[in-house]
């Protein structure tokens, strides 16, 4: 994805959108052992900037296993993989993952804040 520097922006280093795709190689019971580290883990990569979105992919098929999908600001492939493999699931062999570069080209979200009662939504 090409982004554009501007006088604003000219000193903020770009990095790009990469989709890690994380999917189960242990039982369930073995994995929410380790959630809550996960979990904190996510929590600690979006405070840093470092999180764009995270969380669990369904389909209509519930004995299906779930894949994860958990899209990373990075500086490359490299670096993608080094967040990854700090994931407490990853880590520890629970989960297996692939990374994808992401080039996103179109979409939109809305931001509404309210001053009064400081709440925000995501329209």
């Amino acid at each position: 994805m090409a982004i554009t520097k501007t006088p604003k922006t000219k000193d903020i280093p770009l990095k790009g959108l990469y989709v890690i795709f994380t999917r189960p190689t242990a039982p369930k019971d073995k994995i929410m052992e380790l959630l809550p580290q996960h979990l904190e883990r996510q929590v600690e990569l979006e405070r840093q900037g470092i999180l764009f979105a995270a969380g669990p992919m369904e389909t209509q098929d519930e004995d299906k296993v779930r894949t994860g999908m958990i899209i990373v600001r990075a500086d490359s492939f490299e670096h993608a993989h080094e967040i990854a493999m700090k994931d407490p699931l990853h880590a520890a062999g629970l989960r297996e993952f692939d990374i994808w570069n992401w080039s996103m080209n179109e979409g939109s979200f809305n931001v509404r804040i309210n001053y009064s009662d400081q709440s925000a939504t995501i329209i």
